[in-house]
């Protein structure tokens, strides 16, 4: 089975797509590329199931982090339930050039919704309709949506940012913690749009699709990988922890399929810091870009658990979101991470001993994947113990 990303038909459907459903940019006359760099970053996390493909799990849930000023539409306050495959986490896009620079930014997202951003910008959603494929753009309060995202394109476009190359324009900040703030540590212009000020452009969603790896847990604890795609996937590391005890395991670049056995559990964080960085500097990205990625997720993607961390191809990226800016930039650089969440028999024993105790403490550590664990612990666990799926509301609002 490969990944519906067929060598250039997706990626030129998907582009065309985007043009249909987004707003054409500011007319301009023919020009040459513009001194402007463009280089963005973002995570696509998922579940794997028993057969190592990505399955529906809370992918809204769970508390935010983000701070008060970033625009997320009410979409975790929506009473139904968007049915995910995939979040798309924080994905970051900064500006470079010599001189001030005024751009448009489009990005469509098929199979998906954009559910935060900053600063303000133009959300749109469109579902298709009938054989024909005729779209239309839904009204805000999302009326007949189909949940499932299957129909949907999502559409979020900013325009008139001014890119301001050696200034200090004051930026918003909130007291505590975020993993917003990370991002900011890293040598782009500051923008503006709408009066709002930045050092990128920031976003994030959630979609149904498949990622372009699978990761099946077998019997004897190791992980079979294997690549659905077209495009070899340029990075991919297991990485586990257990009870504070770090491991992981390098495979490189992963052409077809591999099989990773558990990794040693030595505590080699700074190693794997290392390799996870000079990854996404070959990638494309800046150093400093790429620490600011890696310290945004360094307490999730190194959480409890297992999971493998992969580095997307860049043709998977362009077909998932595809990308306009005006005027065309001189380069651009997308570097997108998977993460596929493992439900080992050590995280479904845990959960499955805490429930017994009663130990939400424990229980509360695996936030928005307990879903997909309580169910691999006991299928229909959830619609027998309304106690739990209280409980479980309560640690994901």
């Amino acid at each position: 089975m490969r990944f519906n990303m067929r060598r250039g038909s997706v990626l030129a459907a998907a582009l065309i797509l985007s043009a249909a459903v987004l707003p054409t940019a500011a007319d301009r006359p023919a020009e040459q590329p513009s001194p402007l760099t463009v280089h963005e970053w973002g995570t696509f996390t998922s579940v794997a199931g028993t057969d190592g493909s990505a399955i529906e799990w809370d992918a809204l849930g769970c508390k935010d982090d983000l701070p008060g000023f970033v625009n997320d539409f009410g979409y975790r306050g929506l009473k139904w339930r968007v049915g995910g495959t995939v979040r798309m986490e924080t994905p970051v896009i900064y500006f470079y050039s010599p001189v001030a620079v005024v751009a448009d930014v489009q990005i469509a997202f098929p199979q998906g919704l954009v559910t935060e951003w900053y600063p303000q910008a133009r959300s749109d959603v469109y579902q298709t309709r009938g054989a024909g494929g005729a779209q239309r753009r839904l009204e805000k309060n999302l009326n007949g949506i189909d949940t499932s995202l299957k129909s949907v394109t999502g559409a979020i476009e900013w325009r008139h940012i001014d890119v301001q190359p050696d200034t200090a324009p004051a930026l918003p900040i909130e007291r505590g913690p975020s993993h917003y703030y990370a991002a900011r540590e890293t040598d782009s212009a500051p923008i503006t749009v709408g009066g709002q000020h930045e050092k990128f452009l920031f976003y994030r969603g959630v979609g149904r699709f498949q990622v372009p790896l699978s990761a099946r847990l077998s019997p004897d604890g190791t992980v079979v990988v294997e690549n659905r795609g077209d495009d070899a996937v340029p990075s991919v590391i297991l990485f586990e922890n257990r009870g504070g005890r770090l491991g992981y395991r390098n495979a490189g670049v992963v052409e077809d399929a591999v099989t990773l056995g558990r990794p040693p559990l030595d505590d080699a964080f700074p190693q794997l810091r290392h390799d996870l960085e000079s990854a996404l500097v070959e990638q494309g990205l800046f150093l400093k870009e790429a620490q600011a990625m890696v310290e945004t997720w360094r307490d999730s993607w190194f959480e409890e658990g297992a999971r493998l961390i992969y580095i997307m191809p860049s043709r998977a990226v362009d077909a998932i979101l595809p990308l306009r800016v005006a005027p065309a930039a001189s380069n651009i650089a997308r570097v997108f991470v998977g993460r596929i969440e493992l439900v080992t028999p050590e995280t479904t024993h845990t959960v499955e001993d805490a429930l017994a105790a009663d130990d939400w403490p424990t229980i509360d550590r695996y936030r928005r994947f307990l879903r997909p664990i309580l169910q691999r612990v006991e299928p229909g666990y959830l619609a027998r113990a309304p106690e739990a799926e209280v409980r479980l509301r309560q640690t994901c609002q």
